[in-house]
């Protein structure tokens, strides 16, 4: 659908309309599940055993899923990989995400649009590429997802949420550090400027807490709202509602996107980090999503299990915390403050801010 699956028009003079332009994208995919549902068992499968699974933005998809009316008649589970619905905006973020696109086209209306040709669409979209994504509208989606989840919109489904070890490592890799810092300066003035004061504090504690050099200290800061304060905050409310969720931390690789090659039997490399996962460790993983999908618990006997050791999974609860731990030589379940997965003090409560 390309940047029509999420762009505001309604506020258009020509807009009338296209009330729900901004969210074609989430109905668009809700349109395919139903499809799935209907047709299904012509190929063998259960209408009534689907699971829906992300990375990434495919995460912040089947995040958003379970949110759309009428869309658990189509599914009962959920896979999402390092993404949430963080990766949304509000409805102002979205119109000024149409005008700053109208005015790299030159467009002026919606007729206007519509005589773009699309190439030109596809390559001029690069200029708000981080930006094209789901409104928080308050129609199809809620004003504010993550709180959703703590409503208990998602509490008669299973949920798989988790995320990798130094996740922004990925994109740092191709951003370099000059990216990196243009990146920070435009959150900095959209985002964090218009934080409270309490909030902005607690930021930049966090950053002046980091150790490393160049662009360490914003690294760890995308880390923790992109991926790991949000993800957790699906987890805590899901299962504070009443709900099932099992949490994850892979460690085998750092970055975005490293565990994906397991996932999709292609572990003898990862293209981006050079690293060679072991196959017993791969099969082990890509068995434990089968069994979530399969049952909604990705626990596996020794007998299933390609090591012949049990791997039991723990249901995530608020005051335990337990994540499967991903590491290469030991598959375990842990407590998340062993591992530090998220700033609970100072990053956790900025989640409500939406920062992507």
């Amino acid at each position: 659908l390309g940047i029509f699956g999420y762009f505001h028009l309604s506020h258009l003079a020509d807009g009338g309309d296209f009330p729900d332009s901004q969210n074609l994208g989430p109905l668009d995919q809700l349109m395919g599940l139903k499809w799935v549902h209907e047709n299904i068992a012509a190929f063998g499968g259960d209408p009534d055993n689907v699971t829906i699974y992300g990375e990434s933005a495919g995460a912040g998809s089947v995040s958003l899923l379970p949110l759309l009316k009428g869309s658990h008649a189509y599914f009962k589970r959920v896979i999402a990989q390092s993404g949430s619905p963080a990766l949304t905006r509000s409805p102002e973020e979205a119109m000024a995400c149409t005008d700053i696109m109208l005015d790299v086209l030159g467009c002026k209306t919606v007729a206007d649009l519509m005589k773009v040709d699309a190439r030109t669409l596809a390559d001029e979209s690069e200029a708000v590429r981080l930006r094209i994504c789901p409104e928080r509208d308050g129609k199809h989606l809620p004003v504010d997802p993550l709180e959703a989840y703590a409503e208990g919109a998602a509490k008669d489904l299973d949920l798989m949420f988790g995320c990798n070890r130094r996740e922004f490592d990925w994109f740092a890799a191709a951003m370099g550090e000059e990216g990196i810092r243009m990146l920070m300066a435009d959150r900095k003035e959209r985002k964090f400027d218009k934080l409270p004061e309490k909030e902005k504090a607690d930021l930049e504690s966090f950053m002046k807490d980091v150790k490393g050099d160049g662009c360490e200290a914003e690294c760890r800061l995308f880390d923790q709202i992109w991926f790991n304060a949000p993800v957790f905050r699906i987890a805590e409310g899901q299962t504070k509602a009443g709900g099932r969720a099992y949490a994850y931390y892979f460690t085998a690789a750092d970055g975005h996107g490293t565990e994906l090659e397991i996932i999709f039997s292609h572990p003898n490399t990862d293209p981006a980090m050079g690293k060679v996962y072991d196959e017993t460790f791969a099969k082990t993983m890509r068995r434990l999503w089968v069994q979530f999908a399969k049952t909604g618990d990705p626990s596996l006997s020794a007998d299933m299990s390609p090591d012949k050791k049990a791997k039991e999974c723990q249901l995530y609860d608020p005051e335990n915390r337990q994540v499967l731990v991903l590491d290469e030589a030991d598959i375990h379940t842990e407590p998340e403050s062993g591992l530090k997965i998220v700033d609970w003090e100072r990053m956790y409560g900025l989640t409500k801010y939406y920062l992507f």
